[in-house]
């Protein structure tokens, strides 16, 4: 592929249809729910994904692909080494060259978990699926149950971005500086009103709302000049650099690192182990109400 025709942020169905089956495609589904695996076990995306997904997609498993084993501090879904991280993409058939586009059932939030992790270890050709599969579903856009060819394709060593990943204390350091943490959870989850997965409600003190949901309208991604308009306004003169996103374990975060750079504001930080690690230290202070 032209690496000027690459998608690094989003993608159309349109556009991924018509190049379906190109030579260094690689499409990945990363559908999965919460709820569904703290209830009974997290099988459902991947038992979605056998059903039906885009002809030739892997499936990207949040716990097993996209997340490490647990680690002090971590959170829920910690970070993955770039040993094992190297591993699962080539499990995909993933080389420098590639064009991957991730996409969920819809809203983008795990598949841009995928997205971030690519974009960190330094592959920019990477793009979400706007809309998901439901918006490949509602076009009439084909589907297929067949497994995608076994991968051949050898590890290839790479390094994180490890400038742009936060723990615990490089949070507090940041904020003690006067730099913008943005929690990406539901303002009633921010605020402590409920709690609906993790021990502790509230938010880390100093740290501002702005739900993941607000990137999107009708379940796509709000336009590039509206997206950079609403963070030019939180950023307020600072650079995207000057951003550390949160959530409740480091995924839905990466919505808003996906939304900054498709804003033209890429740069910004995560907080890996999130809510759910900052709150493994119980001497660590907690807020509630409004941010």
């Amino acid at each position: 592929m032209n690496p000027h025709d690459s998608w690094t942020t989003l993608v159309s169905p349109d556009q991924l249809a018509a190049r379906l089956g190109a030579p260094g495609l690689v499409v990945l589904d990363a559908r999965f729910a919460l709820a569904a695996a703290a209830a009974a076990g997290p099988g459902s995306g991947e038992d979605d994904w056998r059903e039906a997904h885009i002809p030739g997609a892997y499936y990207a498993h949040l716990e097993r692909d996209l997340s490490a084993a647990h680690a002090p501090g971590a959170g829920r879904h910690p970070w993955p080494d770039e040993a094992a991280f190297a591993r699962t993409l080539a499990g995909w058939d993933i080389v420098k060259d590639s064009q991957v586009v991730v996409y969920d059932a819809a809203d983008g939030a795990f598949a841009a978990r995928a997205w971030c992790l690519l974009r960190l270890a330094g592959h920019a050709a990477v793009a979400v699926l706007d809309g998901g599969l439901a918006a490949w579903r509602a076009q009439g856009l084909p589907l297929d149950a067949a497994s995608p060819a076994v991968a051949t394709t050898q590890s290839q060593p790479f390094a994180f971005d490890r400038s742009r990943l936060f723990d615990a204390a490089r949070v507090q350091e940041h904020l003690a500086a006067g730099g913008l943490v943005l929690d990406a959870r539901a303002g009633e989850r921010f605020r402590g009103d409920v709690e609906p997965i993790d021990r502790v409600a509230g938010h880390v003190p100093g740290a501002r709302s702005r739900p993941y949901a607000d990137n999107l309208e009708v379940g796509r991604f709000k336009s590039s000049t509206r997206l950079a308009t609403e963070f030019g306004a939180l950023l307020d003169g600072r650079p995207p650099s000057d951003v550390v996103a949160m959530c409740g374990s480091g995924v839905t975060a990466c919505h808003h690192l996906l939304a900054m750079a498709h804003a033209g504001l890429d740069g910004a930080g995560l907080y890996t182990g999130s809510w759910s690690g900052w709150i493994e230290d119980p001497a660590r202070p907690v807020a509630t109400g409004p941010g």
